[in-house]
């Protein structure tokens, strides 16, 4: 009956490979940002969302929609290869193959993978990224 007063928590996942260090320095971030103030030097509370930490990479069907919630940086569409993978990488690559390649060979493929399912924002092997989307539920829960 009082469904409209719940505030749904963000789902951000990470999938994680606990031999990156990119990805060591996102899965500290994001729990840092749900333990102490955020961000650290202003004070504020800390941020208030689900994490799920992932030690595998996405399947073919998840890496199409982090695919799909990828800021676009120019008008072309870059291949999911050169996403996903590391350089020297078949540009060719099909999406079930990147998630066996991911699975099968940890170091072919860039770690780590966050997503905010609700925001529909992700971002890939990027530190600064994992930022952004933290500096976007911060700016959302001072909009409340």
């Amino acid at each position: 009956m009082f469904s409209g007063w719940t505030r749904t928590l963000h789902e951000i996942s990470i999938f994680h490979n606990p031999t990156s260090p990119s990805s060591l320095k996102a899965l500290d971030t994001l729990r840092s940002a749900l333990s102490s103030p955020y961000p650290p030097k202003l004070g504020s509370a800390p941020l208030n969302f689900d994490l799920e930490v992932i030690e595998a990479a996405p399947t073919a069907d998840q890496l199409k929609t982090i695919l799909s919630f990828l800021p676009s940086k120019s008008n072309s569409t870059p291949s999911a290869a050169s996403v996903f993978l590391s350089a020297g990488s078949s540009d060719s690559a099909s999406l079930d193959s990147i998630a066996k390649l991911g699975r099968d060979e940890p170091s072919a493929f860039k770690w780590p993978v966050v997503v905010d399912w609700n925001a529909g924002r992700a971002v890939v092997g990027d530190g600064a990224g994992v930022i952004e989307i933290l500096d976007q539920l911060r700016k959302k829960d001072n909009e409340k």
